[in-house]
């Protein structure tokens, strides 16, 4: 009876197309083992078009961070509209099964981030990965590039909003309830001036420097070492752990780190941007 259960549960996988998460980072190797799957979609994402139209990945196409994370009067980089985010993923060829994997050029590791956590939060968690090292990682291990681009066929995604990304009421709540984590670097968490209204930090926020989540080659940390970044906050991936920074671009860097360590992340957007306008939200400076 439990060889005939098993069966029809292999069955039904199968026909389904099920197979749990995808790795939140994936090598070279793998990717170019998966090339040719059909549901995998390719981006590169860089600030600006050049270093696509110059190379890529084969297949791969290009991802403006702006068109994920638009800026507007009241602050830098911020949620899409889910309907315009749908058009484009569709137009990138992107539907609710599909797995993306996304890789950046040169240190753009912070913009790529954000567009990781932008397409977890339209509803692809578990179908993004992040090609550890980017494009220098490709190269360095022998894999060919090309300037042709990808004839594409329309996708078919619905976004299914999550919540992610939040606001400064959250973080309010998140400072009695869970954590929140300054992702700059420590000078400015300590007080250095930063040209915003107020300079410190959220009262009670604790500090993970996000440029320290990475190492030489612009690749993430292995787990033992990001995990000791994370130990003196908390042990508890079940609590919230918001993190934030300027504008909630590098801050998605520990975003993902947390992430890759199984945390329970979500991401401040509007960040210090915001905060430090609003003198009624509270800031501290570090004492020497």
């Amino acid at each position: 009876m439990k060889k005939t259960l098993s069966l029809l549960l292999l069955v039904c996988l199968a026909t389904t197309g099920w197979a749990g998460p995808q790795p939140i980072l994936v090598t070279p190797q793998w990717v170019k083992d998966h090339q040719a799957d059909p549901d995998l979609i390719l981006l590169q994402v860089t600030f600006l078009k050049f270093e696509y139209d110059k190379e890529h990945i084969q297949g791969a196409q290009y991802l403006w961070p702006n068109w994920l994370a638009p800026d507007t009067p009241y602050g830098n980089y911020n949620a899409p509209d889910p309907k315009e985010a749908e058009t484009l993923l569709q137009r990138l060829g992107v539907s609710n099964t599909t797995h993306i994997v996304l890789y950046h050029v040169r240190n753009e590791v912070s913009v790529t981030a954000r567009m990781f956590l932008t397409l977890e939060n339209l509803g692809l968690r578990g179908q993004v990965s992040f090609m550890n090292g980017g494009m220098d990682a490709w190269k360095k291990a022998g894999f060919p590039v090309t300037d042709k681009v990808p004839e594409v066929k329309k996708g078919k995604f619905k976004a299914h909003p999550e919540s992610y990304i939040v606001d400064k009421d959250y973080v309010l709540k998140t400072l009695k309830d869970g954590f929140v984590v300054d992702a700059r670097m420590q000078r400015f968490y300590d007080g250095d001036q930063t040209g915003n209204p107020r300079d410190g930090h959220i009262t009670g926020a604790r500090n993970i420097p996000y440029t320290e989540m990475v190492d030489a080659t612009n690749a993430f940390k292995p787990e033992d070492q990001l995990q000791a970044y994370f130990t003196p906050i908390t042990t508890d991936k079940k609590k919230d752990l918001v993190t934030y920074c300027f504008i909630g671009q590098t801050a998605s860097v520990v975003y993902m780190a947390g992430r890759i360590l199984g945390y329970n992340m979500k991401l401040y957007d509007g960040s210090l941007q915001e905060w430090s306008r609003i003198d009624s939200l509270p800031m501290e400076i570090t004492k020497k």
